[in-house]
Protein backbone atom coordinates (compact mmCIF):
# COMPACT_ATOMS: atom_id res chain seq x y z
CA UNK A 1 0.00 0.00 0.00
CA UNK A 2 3.12 2.22 0.59
CA UNK A 3 4.59 1.60 -2.22
CA UNK A 4 1.56 2.14 -4.57
CA UNK A 5 1.19 5.76 -2.81
CA UNK A 6 4.81 6.39 -3.04
CA UNK A 7 4.59 5.47 -7.16
CA UNK A 8 1.18 7.75 -7.43
CA UNK A 9 2.87 10.82 -5.33
CA UNK A 10 6.14 9.88 -7.99
CA UNK A 11 3.41 9.87 -11.09
CA UNK A 12 1.38 13.02 -9.87
CA UNK A 13 4.61 15.11 -9.35
CA UNK A 14 5.59 14.33 -12.59
CA UNK A 15 2.56 15.02 -14.67
CA UNK A 16 2.42 18.18 -12.64
CA UNK A 17 6.14 19.02 -13.87
CA UNK A 18 4.79 18.32 -16.98
CA UNK A 19 2.47 20.35 -16.67
CA UNK A 20 4.01 23.25 -15.96
CA UNK A 21 7.02 23.08 -18.36
CA UNK A 22 4.24 23.00 -20.95
CA UNK A 23 2.62 26.57 -19.80
CA UNK A 24 5.96 27.88 -19.33
CA UNK A 25 6.46 26.93 -23.25
CA UNK A 26 3.26 27.56 -24.29
CA UNK A 27 3.38 32.07 -23.14
CA UNK A 28 7.69 32.22 -23.88
CA UNK A 29 7.44 30.68 -27.55
CA UNK A 30 4.32 32.02 -27.88
CA UNK A 31 5.43 35.21 -27.09
CA UNK A 32 8.56 35.41 -29.38
CA UNK A 33 5.89 34.29 -32.29
CA UNK A 34 3.19 36.70 -31.43
CA UNK A 35 5.29 39.70 -31.21
CA UNK A 36 7.58 38.67 -34.27
CA UNK A 37 3.90 38.57 -36.24
CA UNK A 38 2.67 41.65 -35.04
CA UNK A 39 6.07 43.88 -35.84
CA UNK A 40 5.63 42.50 -39.66
CA UNK A 41 2.04 44.45 -39.68
CA UNK A 42 2.75 46.87 -36.61
CA UNK A 43 6.06 48.84 -37.10
CA UNK A 44 6.26 50.56 -33.23
CA UNK A 45 7.77 48.14 -31.67
CA UNK A 46 9.04 50.30 -28.77
CA UNK A 47 5.31 51.70 -27.95
CA UNK A 48 4.23 48.03 -28.38
CA UNK A 49 6.38 47.04 -25.28
CA UNK A 50 5.36 50.15 -23.49
CA UNK A 51 1.63 48.71 -23.81
CA UNK A 52 3.11 45.21 -22.23
CA UNK A 53 4.57 47.40 -19.54
CA UNK A 54 1.31 48.79 -18.95
CA UNK A 55 -0.96 45.70 -19.17
CA UNK A 56 1.66 44.24 -16.67
CA UNK A 57 1.37 46.58 -14.46
CA UNK A 58 -2.35 46.51 -14.11
CA UNK A 59 -2.62 42.76 -13.38
CA UNK A 60 0.29 42.98 -11.24
CA UNK A 61 -1.77 45.42 -8.75
CA UNK A 62 -4.36 43.79 -9.35
CA UNK A 63 -3.36 40.37 -8.26
CA UNK A 64 -1.53 42.43 -5.31
CA UNK A 65 -4.76 43.49 -4.18
CA UNK A 66 -6.22 40.24 -4.29
CA UNK A 67 -3.97 38.95 -2.38
CA UNK A 68 -3.88 41.40 0.01
CA UNK A 69 -7.85 41.07 0.42
CA UNK A 70 -7.56 37.29 0.82
CA UNK A 71 -4.31 37.28 3.30
CA UNK A 72 -5.43 40.64 4.81
CA UNK A 73 -1.81 41.40 4.93
CA UNK A 74 -0.05 45.03 3.85
CA UNK A 75 1.93 44.04 0.44
CA UNK A 76 5.10 45.95 0.39
CA UNK A 77 5.41 49.64 -0.86
CA UNK A 78 8.92 50.79 -0.82
CA UNK A 79 9.92 54.51 0.08
CA UNK A 80 10.86 57.17 -2.92
CA UNK A 81 14.51 56.90 -1.84
CA UNK A 82 14.87 53.44 -1.83
CA UNK A 83 12.72 52.88 -5.19
CA UNK A 84 14.62 55.68 -7.44
CA UNK A 85 17.97 54.39 -5.69
CA UNK A 86 17.91 50.79 -5.81
CA UNK A 87 14.91 50.05 -8.05
CA UNK A 88 15.72 52.02 -10.68
CA UNK A 89 18.97 51.06 -12.40
CA UNK A 90 17.44 47.23 -12.57
CA UNK A 91 14.30 48.92 -14.09
CA UNK A 92 16.18 50.64 -16.70
CA UNK A 93 18.26 48.05 -17.76
CA UNK A 94 15.27 45.92 -17.97
CA UNK A 95 13.63 48.20 -20.02
CA UNK A 96 16.58 48.16 -22.53
CA UNK A 97 16.93 44.75 -22.91
CA UNK A 98 13.14 44.08 -23.39
CA UNK A 99 12.92 47.40 -26.00
CA UNK A 100 16.09 46.69 -28.16
CA UNK A 101 14.77 42.80 -28.50
CA UNK A 102 11.48 43.69 -29.51
CA UNK A 103 12.89 46.56 -31.95
CA UNK A 104 15.36 43.45 -33.53
CA UNK A 105 12.04 41.61 -34.71
CA UNK A 106 11.81 44.11 -37.47
CA UNK A 107 15.11 43.23 -38.85
CA UNK A 108 16.11 39.42 -37.65
CA UNK A 109 14.43 36.25 -37.81
CA UNK A 110 13.25 34.19 -34.99
CA UNK A 111 16.18 31.95 -35.42
CA UNK A 112 18.90 34.85 -35.58
CA UNK A 113 17.10 36.46 -32.72
CA UNK A 114 16.93 33.36 -30.41
CA UNK A 115 20.72 32.31 -31.27
CA UNK A 116 21.79 35.61 -30.47
CA UNK A 117 19.29 35.95 -27.17
CA UNK A 118 21.08 32.95 -25.67
CA UNK A 119 24.62 35.02 -25.41
CA UNK A 120 23.20 36.99 -23.01
CA UNK A 121 24.69 33.95 -20.22
CA UNK A 122 28.32 35.07 -21.74
CA UNK A 123 27.57 39.15 -20.76
CA UNK A 124 26.12 37.73 -17.88
CA UNK A 125 28.87 35.61 -16.30
CA UNK A 126 31.24 38.26 -17.58
CA UNK A 127 29.49 41.00 -15.21
CA UNK A 128 28.99 38.07 -12.39
CA UNK A 129 32.76 38.49 -12.49
CA UNK A 130 33.29 42.20 -12.36
CA UNK A 131 30.75 42.15 -9.48
CA UNK A 132 32.49 38.90 -7.51
CA UNK A 133 28.93 37.19 -7.61
CA UNK A 134 31.16 34.54 -9.59
CA UNK A 135 34.39 32.96 -9.15
CA UNK A 136 36.91 33.11 -11.85
CA UNK A 137 37.74 29.12 -12.89
CA UNK A 138 38.29 27.38 -15.31
CA UNK A 139 35.06 25.96 -16.59
CA UNK A 140 34.03 29.63 -16.90
CA UNK A 141 36.26 30.15 -19.37
CA UNK A 142 35.50 27.31 -21.45
CA UNK A 143 31.82 28.49 -20.77
CA UNK A 144 32.25 31.68 -22.91
CA UNK A 145 34.77 30.33 -25.36
CA UNK A 146 32.06 28.26 -26.24
CA UNK A 147 28.90 30.20 -26.20
CA UNK A 148 31.17 32.94 -28.12
CA UNK A 149 32.42 30.07 -30.41
CA UNK A 150 28.95 29.03 -31.54
CA UNK A 151 27.69 32.55 -31.60
CA UNK A 152 29.87 33.54 -34.43
CA UNK A 153 29.50 30.08 -36.12
CA UNK A 154 25.70 30.45 -36.03
CA UNK A 155 26.06 33.99 -37.67
CA UNK A 156 29.30 33.25 -40.07
CA UNK A 157 28.14 33.35 -43.87
CA UNK A 158 24.07 33.60 -42.65
CA UNK A 159 21.59 33.91 -45.46
CA UNK A 160 19.29 36.07 -43.67
CA UNK A 161 21.66 37.72 -41.85
CA UNK A 162 21.23 42.01 -40.91
CA UNK A 163 23.75 43.88 -39.27
CA UNK A 164 21.14 46.32 -37.27
CA UNK A 165 19.05 43.83 -36.09
CA UNK A 166 22.26 41.61 -35.00
CA UNK A 167 23.44 44.53 -33.53
CA UNK A 168 20.50 45.65 -31.74
CA UNK A 169 19.66 42.46 -29.78
CA UNK A 170 22.73 41.78 -29.38
CA UNK A 171 23.48 44.97 -27.18
CA UNK A 172 20.05 43.45 -25.71
CA UNK A 173 21.68 40.49 -24.25
CA UNK A 174 25.13 42.86 -23.45
CA UNK A 175 22.48 45.32 -21.21
CA UNK A 176 20.42 42.08 -20.53
CA UNK A 177 23.55 40.80 -18.37
CA UNK A 178 23.89 44.27 -16.43
CA UNK A 179 19.61 43.89 -15.83
CA UNK A 180 20.38 40.00 -14.21
CA UNK A 181 23.29 41.50 -12.37
CA UNK A 182 21.32 43.71 -10.83
CA UNK A 183 18.34 42.22 -10.10
CA UNK A 184 20.38 39.27 -8.56
CA UNK A 185 22.05 42.33 -6.10
CA UNK A 186 18.41 43.73 -5.57
CA UNK A 187 17.02 40.45 -4.88
CA UNK A 188 19.83 39.78 -2.25
CA UNK A 189 18.89 42.88 -0.32
CA UNK A 190 16.07 41.35 1.87
CA UNK A 191 14.93 44.39 3.66
CA UNK A 192 13.68 45.52 0.46
CA UNK A 193 10.63 42.87 0.82
CA UNK A 194 10.99 42.17 -3.10
CA UNK A 195 11.31 38.34 -2.98
CA UNK A 196 7.59 38.12 -4.45
CA UNK A 197 7.51 37.95 -8.12
CA UNK A 198 4.34 39.88 -8.41
CA UNK A 199 5.90 42.73 -6.00
CA UNK A 200 8.80 42.90 -8.10
CA UNK A 201 6.85 43.44 -11.37
CA UNK A 202 4.52 45.89 -9.66
CA UNK A 203 7.44 48.06 -8.83
CA UNK A 204 9.27 47.42 -12.14
CA UNK A 205 6.73 48.47 -14.69
CA UNK A 206 6.48 51.89 -14.19
CA UNK A 207 10.23 52.90 -14.05
CA UNK A 208 10.92 50.73 -17.30
CA UNK A 209 8.18 52.81 -18.78
CA UNK A 210 9.51 56.13 -18.47
CA UNK A 211 12.67 54.77 -18.73
CA UNK A 212 12.02 53.43 -22.48
CA UNK A 213 10.19 56.74 -23.39
CA UNK A 214 12.14 58.54 -24.40
CA UNK A 215 13.49 56.27 -27.03
CA UNK A 216 10.19 56.22 -28.03
CA UNK A 217 9.74 59.63 -28.36
CA UNK A 218 12.67 60.46 -30.72
CA UNK A 219 12.50 57.11 -33.16
CA UNK A 220 8.57 56.88 -33.07
CA UNK A 221 6.75 58.73 -31.58
CA UNK A 222 6.23 61.55 -34.70
CA UNK A 223 5.78 58.44 -36.96
CA UNK A 224 2.68 56.85 -34.57
CA UNK A 225 1.10 60.54 -34.26
CA UNK A 226 1.04 60.24 -37.84
CA UNK A 227 0.02 57.07 -38.53
CA UNK A 228 -3.73 55.77 -39.70
CA UNK A 229 -3.39 52.66 -36.91
CA UNK A 230 -3.30 54.59 -33.91
CA UNK A 231 -3.74 58.73 -33.66
CA UNK A 232 -4.76 59.75 -36.64
CA UNK A 233 -7.10 56.46 -37.54
CA UNK A 234 -9.99 56.90 -39.51
CA UNK A 235 -11.35 52.79 -38.83
CA UNK A 236 -12.35 52.50 -34.91
CA UNK A 237 -12.85 48.54 -35.71
CA UNK A 238 -9.23 48.43 -36.94
CA UNK A 239 -8.28 50.71 -33.91
CA UNK A 240 -9.83 48.65 -31.52
CA UNK A 241 -7.86 45.33 -33.64
CA UNK A 242 -4.65 46.97 -33.02
CA UNK A 243 -5.17 47.94 -29.41
CA UNK A 244 -6.74 44.46 -28.84
CA UNK A 245 -3.35 42.80 -30.27
CA UNK A 246 -0.94 44.78 -28.19
CA UNK A 247 -3.10 44.16 -25.42
CA UNK A 248 -3.19 40.15 -26.09
CA UNK A 249 0.92 40.41 -26.34
CA UNK A 250 0.68 42.47 -22.56
CA UNK A 251 -1.00 39.16 -21.22
CA UNK A 252 1.13 36.49 -22.76
CA UNK A 253 4.04 38.65 -21.07
CA UNK A 254 2.71 38.96 -17.79
CA UNK A 255 1.72 34.89 -17.95
CA UNK A 256 5.45 34.43 -18.72
CA UNK A 257 6.60 35.44 -15.67
CA UNK A 258 4.25 34.00 -13.57
CA UNK A 259 4.63 30.79 -15.60
CA UNK A 260 8.41 30.91 -14.42
CA UNK A 261 7.68 31.30 -11.07
CA UNK A 262 5.36 28.54 -10.94
CA UNK A 263 7.64 26.45 -12.50
CA UNK A 264 10.35 27.42 -10.46
CA UNK A 265 8.28 27.23 -7.20
CA UNK A 266 6.65 24.11 -7.33
CA UNK A 267 10.05 22.17 -8.78
CA UNK A 268 13.48 23.81 -8.81
CA UNK A 269 15.25 26.64 -10.22
CA UNK A 270 17.39 23.52 -12.14
CA UNK A 271 14.46 22.08 -13.86
CA UNK A 272 13.48 25.74 -15.43
CA UNK A 273 17.48 26.10 -16.36
CA UNK A 274 17.06 22.41 -18.38
CA UNK A 275 13.56 23.31 -19.65
CA UNK A 276 15.05 26.73 -21.05
CA UNK A 277 17.42 24.81 -23.14
CA UNK A 278 14.87 22.54 -24.67
CA UNK A 279 13.00 25.36 -25.25
CA UNK A 280 15.71 27.22 -27.42
CA UNK A 281 15.86 23.87 -29.46
CA UNK A 282 12.08 23.92 -30.07
CA UNK A 283 11.90 27.75 -31.13
CA UNK A 284 14.43 26.81 -33.61
CA UNK A 285 12.59 24.26 -35.44
CA UNK A 286 9.19 25.69 -35.25
CA UNK A 287 11.03 29.14 -36.96
CA UNK A 288 12.11 26.71 -39.75
CA UNK A 289 9.20 24.64 -40.29
CA UNK A 290 7.06 27.18 -39.52
CA UNK A 291 8.56 30.38 -40.94
CA UNK A 292 10.94 29.21 -43.28
CA UNK A 293 14.60 30.58 -41.56
CA UNK A 294 16.89 28.89 -43.43
CA UNK A 295 19.68 27.42 -40.94
CA UNK A 296 22.87 25.87 -42.56
CA UNK A 297 24.80 22.84 -41.12
CA UNK A 298 27.73 25.25 -40.12
CA UNK A 299 24.83 27.07 -38.57
CA UNK A 300 22.86 24.27 -36.64
CA UNK A 301 26.85 23.16 -35.35
CA UNK A 302 26.82 26.97 -33.94
CA UNK A 303 23.58 26.65 -31.96
CA UNK A 304 24.71 22.81 -30.63
CA UNK A 305 28.05 24.36 -29.43
CA UNK A 306 26.22 27.35 -27.81
CA UNK A 307 24.07 24.85 -25.97
CA UNK A 308 26.75 22.73 -24.91
CA UNK A 309 28.43 25.81 -23.06
CA UNK A 310 24.64 26.66 -21.42
CA UNK A 311 24.45 22.65 -20.52
CA UNK A 312 28.20 23.10 -19.29
CA UNK A 313 27.29 26.37 -17.09
CA UNK A 314 23.96 24.61 -15.75
CA UNK A 315 25.93 21.21 -14.76
CA UNK A 316 28.15 23.60 -13.02
CA UNK A 317 25.85 25.12 -10.77
CA UNK A 318 23.67 21.61 -10.39
CA UNK A 319 27.25 20.25 -9.13
CA UNK A 320 27.27 23.26 -6.66
CA UNK A 321 23.40 22.68 -5.27
CA UNK A 322 24.19 19.53 -4.64
CA UNK A 323 27.13 20.18 -2.73
CA UNK A 324 24.98 22.16 -0.58
CA UNK A 325 22.10 20.08 -0.36
CA UNK A 326 20.32 19.89 -3.54
CA UNK A 327 18.59 22.16 -5.74
CA UNK A 328 15.79 23.36 -3.72
CA UNK A 329 12.30 24.85 -4.60
CA UNK A 330 12.40 28.44 -5.08
CA UNK A 331 10.11 30.93 -2.54
CA UNK A 332 8.89 34.07 -4.37
CA UNK A 333 10.75 36.12 -6.64
CA UNK A 334 10.24 37.44 -10.07
CA UNK A 335 11.74 37.54 -13.67
CA UNK A 336 11.08 38.40 -17.37
CA UNK A 337 11.20 36.52 -20.40
CA UNK A 338 13.26 33.76 -22.12
CA UNK A 339 16.47 31.70 -21.84
CA UNK A 340 16.43 30.81 -17.87
CA UNK A 341 19.90 29.73 -15.87
CA UNK A 342 20.59 29.65 -12.54
CA UNK A 343 22.40 31.73 -10.89
CA UNK A 344 23.37 31.93 -7.12
CA UNK A 345 25.04 34.07 -4.73
CA UNK A 346 28.92 33.31 -3.97
CA UNK A 347 28.01 34.59 -0.39
CA UNK A 348 28.39 31.66 2.60
CA UNK A 349 25.42 31.75 4.36
CA UNK A 350 24.72 30.47 8.62
CA UNK A 351 22.85 27.25 8.76
CA UNK A 352 20.02 29.59 10.52
CA UNK A 353 19.66 31.49 7.72
CA UNK A 354 19.26 28.71 5.37
CA UNK A 355 15.50 30.13 4.19
CA UNK A 356 17.05 33.58 2.93
CA UNK A 357 19.48 31.28 0.96
CA UNK A 358 16.39 29.77 -0.25
CA UNK A 359 15.41 33.36 -0.99
CA UNK A 360 18.45 34.66 -2.75
CA UNK A 361 18.58 31.96 -5.57
CA UNK A 362 17.49 33.24 -8.51
CA UNK A 363 17.10 32.61 -12.30
CA UNK A 364 18.16 34.51 -15.62
CA UNK A 365 15.13 35.12 -17.81
CA UNK A 366 16.60 36.40 -21.08
CA UNK A 367 15.11 37.15 -23.95
CA UNK A 368 11.52 38.81 -24.11
CA UNK A 369 8.53 39.62 -22.44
Amino acid sequence: MGKWALDVAFVWKAVLTLGLVLLYYCFSIGITFYNKWLTKSFHFPLFMTMLHLAVIFLFSALSRALVQCSSHRARVVLSWTDYLRRVAPTALATALDVGLSNWSFLYITVSLYTMTKSSAVLFILIFSLIFKLEELRAALVLVVLLIAGGLFMFTYKSTQFNVEGFALVLGASFIGGIRWTLTQMLLQKAELGLQNPIDTMFHLQPLMFLGLFPLFAIFEGLHLSTSEKIFRFQDTGLLLRVLGSLFLGGILAFGLGFSEFLLVSRTSSLTLSIAGIFKEVCTLLLAAHLLGDQISLLNWLGFALCLSGISLHVALKALHSRGDGGPKPLKGLGSHPDLQLLLRSSRPEEDDNEEEEEEEEYFVAQGQQ
